[in-house]
């Protein structure tokens, strides 16, 4: 049922238990994990015109790699492939899920209400919208 199992990934320490359950499905179904970092180029677009565009894309890269690389680690005898992918998250996610052929996003969401909700938007709102497939929501950072 899960053969493929997408797996957008931020970064947070708060990850860990999205990444957890993202494994525990793949081992019940024995599927693929397909661990997802997208560098957020919208948010760069803040940046003072006398910042270097290619530094912080290579800092925000190295922290997608090694956020990745978490992935990987705590992954035991489950396969995973890993991918960084630069534009917006929503969007990218979207896209992998569909050219990759998941069956399953599973994605944490920070639990954000009101006005920092309605300022921030929620990238995984914007997914479970306009998703091609269905998306399991872990919360995440709330006690």
């Amino acid at each position: 049922m899960y053969d493929n199992i997408l797996l957008p990934v931020d970064g947070s320490e708060e990850m860990g238990a999205v990444i957890d359950h993202a494994l525990e499905l793949a081992e019940i179904h024995g599927g693929t994990i397909h661990a997802l970092y997208v560098v957020d180029t919208a948010s760069l677009s803040d940046l003072p015109l006398e910042s270097s565009w290619e530094g912080v894309s290579q800092a925000m890269e190295s922290e997608g790699k090694t956020a990745l690389e978490k992935v990987e680690q705590r992954a035991g005898d489950v396969p995973v492939t890993t991918e960084v992918a630069t534009g917006s998250p929503s969007r990218q996610i979207g896209e992998y899920a569909s050219q990759n052929d998941c069956d399953v996003i599973v994605m944490g969401t920070h639990g954000r209400s009101g006005f920092d909700r309605w300022l921030l938007g929620s990238v995984a709102e914007r997914v479970v919208r306009s998703s091609p497939v269905p998306v399991l929501t872990i919360r995440v950072g709330e006690k």
